[in-house]
């Protein structure tokens, strides 16, 4: 298996680990996407990678090629799913298959990192995302049009404190990597870890609202 496919499935294995140790309540709990808990987050990230084009672009005629709204007619399509089904089906898909797997499978990594946090960040269960995955994730974050994070990062330095990581020119925004993952991808609650004379810049791109991508 090829290194970002690799650590594609280990970021969902970790995810589906994580989901088990939930109780009911958090699944109906708020998420940093807004208005979606973390039922409707699990449910758009198991759902991607049975996605065919041609399901992907119905989807999009339907939602008026927006993406906040393809996401959530992808959502609303199964609503009365259990958590134990939707970890089922998480389980048994770790491998990127479909959409998910573009790009060597830098769509699964970026999306499974992301979304994880997501959950985890407002739930209070903080933890470190491997350094290796974390890389990958933030080289592709920066060209990956879903989430925006080309047009928030442009003209600035990014430069992640605790691992070997930065990219960019102008001025610089310092903070762990996995602050300048949430931030670009248009996390404001991130924002707050991080430094610099680019810090004030960055911040004034976040909204503080992020779609599911």
């Amino acid at each position: 298996m090829d290194t970002v496919a690799r650590l594609a499935r280990d970021e969902r294995a970790d995810f589906a680990a994580f989901l088990r140790t939930l109780s009911p309540e958090h699944w109906d709990a708020p998420t940093l996407c807004s208005e979606w808990t973390v039922r409707q987050v699990v449910a758009h990230v198991v759902d991607y990678d049975a996605q065919r084009f041609r399901d992907l672009l119905g989807q999009a005629v339907r939602g008026g090629l927006r993406l906040n709204r393809m996401n959530a007619l992808g959502v609303a399509r199964k609503p009365g799913r259990t958590p134990e089904e939707l970890i089922a089906r998480f389980e048994e898909h770790l491998e990127p298959r479909g959409l998910t797997s573009a790009f060597g499978g830098r769509v699964a990594l970026l999306d499974g990192i992301l979304h994880h946090q997501d959950i985890r960040r407002p739930l209070g269960f903080p933890r470190e995302v491997p350094p290796e995955r974390l890389r990958h994730a933030l080289a592709f974050a920066r060209y990956a049009p879903p989430i925006k994070a080309r047009k928030r990062a442009r003209g600035l330095r990014l430069v992640a404190t605790d691992l070997d990581w930065s990219s960019g020119a102008g001025p610089e925004v310092r903070g762990p990597g996995e602050a300048l993952l949430l931030s670009i991808a248009g996390r404001a609650v991130a924002l707050d870890e991080l430094s610099g004379p680019g810090a004030a810049i960055l911040a004034s791109r976040v909204d503080g609202h992020p779609a599911a991508g």
